[in-house]
Order: structure tokens, then C-alpha cells, then sequence
């Protein structure tokens, strides 16, 4: 084993790119992937959700493209088609891991596109038409743009397959397999996941050659859940979840913060119900626009927001460090989506807390949840937002409401009215001529009847 990323034999500029980002030693899962991976051998990794997959493949997809500014590229025949395929469940999924791949493969001069949809065609056509060498992109547009024949994917030599058992769950296993064959030169490929249904494991014996199959997470921890996540289960009445949920966000230490529920429409009633109360809240659901939804995501990793209420969808393609809770508001559907939603937080080494809201109605889907994770955790506490021990195991200073201070929320309003009056009066004299003009010509139309009336007389 390795003890840092300069002892593996990498790039000069791929271990320079790496440092200047912070990774100096790589995870168990990167540790064990790297060796196999850039000997050019077939890898099948699992491991709990926050432990480093990405780059566990994004470093061997880096190492062997052939970049324009290499000595290679002269000979090369196959310029700007792409060398490396990632396929990817979602569309903010696919936004993070093509980001993270070109921040290390930007020093070469390689070329990354990111390739989903709700975001129109012709400017992920014009990038591919200019050239790429890594197109990362959901099953979905990857085939739309296949069919039209814009992506070249025959030249694909080497293939991953990340967070491979969401795709079973969507419904993607048609269209991972037409991607798999529409790619007759591939080299090498990798497949990773959290979990490893039998589905999984039928299709890796199908179209990988030999693949090693490597597991960072103990035998008896099948659930993959991370052990960092300070775990908490409050059964709570509906009516009362919003207050609950306002009191919480108040907790000591709370930073950015992600709240799931089931339904777009709790989704989004959340939302609003939480910035009413003054928080900085944003929604991202099915319902929204993709750039709806991008403008939420980029709000809250800048800061903008705080607390960034989804539906599932967001569960695997949020990959932010620096989440402190993450608030099941609707209890999870099983124990998969509980692992991946929990999974937000504690990523990379850093400690989170968990809190699942259960209701009466709810108790026999928990209770399987916790049976399957052995969680030890069957019976909820029945809380409430006036409940003593939900301020202090949430560490809630004493006398929280569910709003914030009545100093804080006028404040805003405040600031928001001072800005907004100059635009109004802008708006006014800019439409004062317009206004002006009708007079003018309802005047002249006037005369212009008057004359007529008198000729008539005369």
C-alpha cells in the first residue's frame, strides 16, 4: 500500500494538480483501485457512499488519455473523439464528477464535457464537435445525441459505470447495456457502487473481462451506512414537523444543512414554509427547470443558502464537504435510500449528524429500515417541538422557537424594500412617454373629427 499520491506512479502534472486541490494521501477505496486501475485491469469497487470513488476512477482515466499538448498527440489517430466514457445516474451527479475530473485534468490541456439533460443540444454539440477527450454524461442524452450520431462513442476505450444500482433503480439497465455495446474498442472498464445487487453482478460477468472486485467496508457492515453520522430517529406528528424542523436548524454548531422528503410537493411546501420563518432556503425537485435546480445547488455551495430541501433525485449527486446534518422531514422509502441520503454528510473523514422524522403511519417502513441496517434503533422517541430532550440532543439553545428572532427577519424585508423603490420609480419614468404618446394622437383624432363635422355643416 501507498502512503501518499507521489509514491504511485503518476504524472508530474496529475500529482502537482492533486496537491494543489488538498489530496495528499488517498482513501482505502482510492489506495486499493489505483494499482489495479492503472495497470489497465477491470475493477468493480464498492464502498460506503463519501469515501473517494471519483477519483478513484478519475485519476486512471486521467493518466491514460492521450492530452493535445502531449508528444503522443502528433501520431495519434483518433483526435478529439473521446478516449474515456463515465456514465452517471443523475444530472447533478454528472455535474459534480465532470467538474471534479477537469479541475485535475486541466493542467494537461484534456478536454472534459459534461452531458445530461434538460439543457438544450446545440452547446453540448458544439464542445463535441470541437473535440473532448472524457465525456461524462446520463444514459438518457448520452443515446439521444448516439442516435444523431454527435457523440462518437466506437473510439471509447476505456468505460465507467458509477453509482451502478441507482441506474437499476431508475430504470437505466436498457440504456447502460446499449451504451456498453455501442463501445466495441473498450480496454478496460470500472463499475462502482455503494451497493451490489445480483443485477450488478450479472452485468459486470456479461461485459467486463476478469474485473477484481475490491470492498473497503467490513463484512458485518452491509448497509454501507457510515459509522461517523450521528444517528437520530424522533417520531413526530406532521403538524408539528415544521416547528420541530425550525428548532433544529437553530442547533449549536449547524451549518449547511440538507432536508429530504419524499413527495415534490412536501418538497417544495418546505421550502417556502421555511423562508417565511426566515431561514435561507432553496428547493430542488423533479418540478423545477434544470437551471432551476442548478441555481439552487450553486447558491448553496456558495453560501447563499443554508439549508437545501430535496426529493431523492438530489440524493446522489450532492457531493458538498462541510454538510452538518442532513433532516429525513418524510421517512425513506427503504433502507438503500436511507444509506444514500444519510451519506451527504460525514464525507471525507468529517463527522454529521443524522435525525429522521417518523410518523404514526410510518412506524412498520422504519421498522423494517432499521431491522435491514441493524440499527438498533426500532423504537422512535416520541417527540415534539416543546419536548426536552429534543433540545438538549440536538444541543437547541433554551428558549428557540421555530422561527428565527424578530430582529433578524425585519431586518431583511427591510433591505429589500430600500432596494426595490428605485426600481419601481425607474419603471415609471421610463413608461411616462408611453403613456404621453396616446394623448397626443387622441388629440389629433379629435381634431380631425371636428373638421370633418364642420365640412358636413357646410
Amino acid at each position: 500500500m501507498t502512503n501518499t499520491f507521489a509514491d504511485l506512479p503518476l504524472r508530474s502534472q496529475t500529482i502537482a494538480s492533486l496537491h494543489a486541490h488538498g489530496f495528499i494521501a488517498p482513501f482505502a477505496i482510492q489506495e486499493m483501485v489505483l494499482p489495479i486501475a492503472l495497470s489497465d485491469g477491470d475493477v468493480i469497487g464498492q464502498a460506503k457512499t463519501g469515501t473517494g470513488k471519483t477519483l478513484a476512477f478519475g485519476i486512471p482515466l486521467i493518466e491514460r488519455v492521450i492530452a493535445p499538448q502531449d508528444p503522443e498527440w502528433a501520431d495519434f489517430d483518433n483526435k478529439g473523439l473521446p478516449q474515456a466514457l463515465v456514465v452517471v445516474p443523475t444530472r447533478e451527479l454528472c455535474v459534480q464528477v465532470a467538474k471534479d475530473i477537469h479541475e485535475l485534468a486541466e493542467a494537461r490541456g484534456i478536454r472534459v464535457i459534461a452531458v445530461y439533460g434538460g439543457r438544450a443540444f446545440e452547446p453540448q454539440i458544439e464542445q463535441l464537435q470541437s473535440g473532448v477527450e472524457i465525456v461524462v454524461g446520463t444514459p438518457g442524452r448520452l443515446l439521444d445525441l448516439y442516435r444523431q450520431g454527435q457523440v462518437k462513442l466506437s473510439k471509447v476505450a476505456r468505460l465507467v459505470l458509477d453509482e451502478a444500482d441507482e441506474m437499476l433503480d431508475l430504470g437505466f439497465l436498457p440504456d447502460v447495456e446499449k451504451i456498453f455495446t455501442s463501445t466495441p474498442e473498450r480496454k478496460q472498464t470500472m463499475l462502482f457502487s455503494a451497493t451490489m445487487p445480483g443485477d450488478i453482478i450479472a452485468l459486470a460477468r456479461r461485459f467486463m473481462n476478469q474485473p477484481v472486485h475490491i470492498r473497503t467496508q467490513d463484512n458485518d457492515d452491509e448497509s454501507a451506512v457510515v459509522s461517523r453520522v450521528e444517528q437520530h430517529v424522533l417520531r413526530a406528528h406532521a403538524l408539528d414537523k415544521i416547528e420541530m424542523l425550525g428548532r433544529i436548524l437553530q442547533a449549536e454548531g449547524r451549518g449547511p444543512t440538507m432536508v429530504f422528503c419524499r413527495t415534490k410537493r412536501t418538497c417544495q411546501k418546505t421550502a417556502d414554509d421555511l423562508l417565511e420563518r426566515g431561514f435561507k432556503a432553496a428547493a430542488i425537485h423533479g418540478d423545477l427547470g434544470q437551471s432551476a435546480r442548478e441555481k439552487a445547488l450553486a447558491d448553496f455551495k456558495a453560501g447563499k443558502s443554508d439549508v437545501l430541501v430535496a426529493t431523492d433525485v438530489a440524493a446522489r449527486g450532492i457531493d458538498i464537504d462541510g454538510i452538518t446534518h442532513v433532516i429525513n422531514y418524510q421517512c425513506p422509502e427503504d433502507d438503500k435510500t436511507y444509506v444514500h441520503r444519510i451519506g451527504r454528510t460525514a464525507r471525507a473523514g468529517a463527522h454529521g449528524i443524522g435525525v429522521t422524522f417518523v410518523d404514526w403511519d410510518d412506524m412498520a417502513r422504519w421498522s423494517m429500515i432499521n431491522q435491514s441496517l441493524k440499527l438498533g434503533l426500532a423504537e422512535p422517541i416520541e417527540t415534539y417541538s416543546s419536548s426536552e430532550h429534543l433540545y438538549t440532543s440536538m444541543k437547541i439553545p433554551a428558549g428557540s422557537q421555530g422561527r428565527l428572532t424578530a430582529a433578524k427577519r425585519t431586518e431583511e424585508p427591510a433591505r429589500t424594500r430600500t432596494t426595490s423603490r428605485p426600481e419601481r420609480s425607474e419603471r415609471q419614468v421610463r413608461s411616462a412617454p408611453k403613456k404621453a404618446a396616446p394623448v397626443r394622437m387622441k388629440t389629433e383624432r379629435t381634431r380631425t373629427r371636428n373638421k370633418k363635422f364642420k365640412t358636413e355643416e357646410v
